[in-house]
């Protein structure tokens, strides 16, 4: 790896500052209380070809890395539009990687030239409301009927649903107890959402709300075997080529929100004046923003090595995971720390470290929880028993 500081990566940050400089904080609180979708910002930064970076330029895309996928990401979240502004574009950025990996030219060339341009709105249905994070569990099913897929089932936690055109679904064409093995007889779909079979129904949460989650049900769904992602059976070694580079940019996002909230706890911190010195001159309060800086920091070199390797081809999922866990971790700790910094202002809208707060608790359930990536490192790293 080399440190010198790139001039590529940092046009793409500036970049993406420029772009983000149009929508303050307010901008983002607003749509949060709203429940609303940021139109405006998505279709600036599609127009700017940041929503297409990663993806290849035979497809319009910028055909960058992952390094710069996250770089995108991190400054996005950074600027303070936190998850509502990076959630809005994450899926678009590296969600289709199956299609690009596994589908047909044909299908390649439709869906991620409508993604790079913004014009097409992408989802991805796995996780279910019985299963959970046990994916070889799942009964979203899709039964064979000449050349079409019937599928009945439900999802949840699907992002933007309503907003979407497609959506890569994981079924099972195979039921589990017919296998051979739990990972066997799954199949990625490439389907409609804007199918009458489709029900979509937002779901209450804390935070993240202009970015909807839904629970979606699939009543007898007809889909052609031509838009298939692959060989029957074999979505469930499609998907997971795509956990380390999610991992890495959730991790990204998880830095950024830890920008912003370090950003605001030091202005503040200097700023207030309480018995008749700057609180931020308290070591009570500066030490506690000094150490979750570091933590930052030390996140950032893990996220930093688990882009480049995986970028350069070799196996990162011991990175991968370590940065979605230790930038989790530090994003929330830094949002915390700043709540506290300000107080009960801390808890007031109008100061947006409780919005940070929020949403930076998110990474620690999604997309993976940290006690799964716990059991990743306990059992395929240091090689000690499997727990589950």
């Amino acid at each position: 790896m080399d440190f010198t500081p790139n001039e590529d990566h940092e046009a793409i940050r500036e970049g993406v500052q420029r772009v983000c400089s149009k929508y303050p904080d307010l901008y983002w609180r607003e749509r949060d209380e709203k429940h609303e979708f940021p139109w405006d910002f998505y279709n600036d930064m599609a127009e700017g070809g940041w929503i297409g970076i990663a993806i290849p330029e035979e497809y319009g895309g910028g055909g960058q890395g992952i390094t710069e996928a996250s770089i995108v990401l991190e400054e996005v979240a950074a600027s303070g539009a936190a998850m509502n502004g990076c959630s809005a574009i994450h899926l678009s950025i590296f969600g289709m990687e199956p299609v690009r990996k596994y589908g047909t030219p044909e299908m390649a060339t439709e869906i991620l030239t409508g993604v790079a341009s913004g014009k097409i709105h992408s989802a991805f249905g796995v996780t279910e409301p019985d299963a959970g994070t046990d994916t070889t569990s799942i009964k979203t099913r899709a039964v064979r009927d000449g050349d079409e897929y019937v599928v009945t089932g439900a999802k949840v936690w699907t992002t933007k649903a309503p907003y979407c055109d497609v959506c890569l679904l994981l079924v099972r064409t195979t039921p589990k107890e017919e296998c051979d093995g739990p990972t066997q007889g799954m199949t990625l779909l490439l389907v409609d959402l804007k199918d009458p079979a489709v029900d979509i129904t937002p779901i209450p949460k804390v935070g993240r709300n202009a970015v909807v989650s839904c629970e979606v049900r699939y009543d007898g769904l007809r889909v052609p075997v031509s838009r298939r992602v692959g060989e029957e059976g074999e979505g469930f070694r499609y998907i997971l080529d795509g956990l380390n580079p999610e991992r890495i940019l959730i991790a990204a996002e998880a830095l950024g929100i830890g920008r912003a909230a370090i950003r605001k706890a030091v202005d503040y911190a200097n700023d207030r004046v309480i018995f008749g010195r700057p609180i931020g001159q308290n070591q009570g309060l500066a030490f506690p923003l000094a150490d979750s800086h570091a933590k930052l920091r030390a996140a950032e070199q893990v996220i930093r090595l688990a882009s480049w390797r995986y970028d350069n081809g070799l196996n990162c999922g011991e990175e991968a995971n370590l940065a979605k866990y230790l930038a989790a971790e530090a994003g929330f700790d830094a949002a915390d720390r700043a709540m506290q910094t300000h107080g009960g202002f801390g808890y007031a809208k109008e100061y947006d470290v409780e919005r940070y707060w929020r949403e930076a608790r998110l990474m620690k359930i999604a997309p993976v929880s940290q006690e799964m990536v716990l059991n990743f490192v306990s059992s395929k790293v240091l090689g000690l028993p499997r727990s589950y």
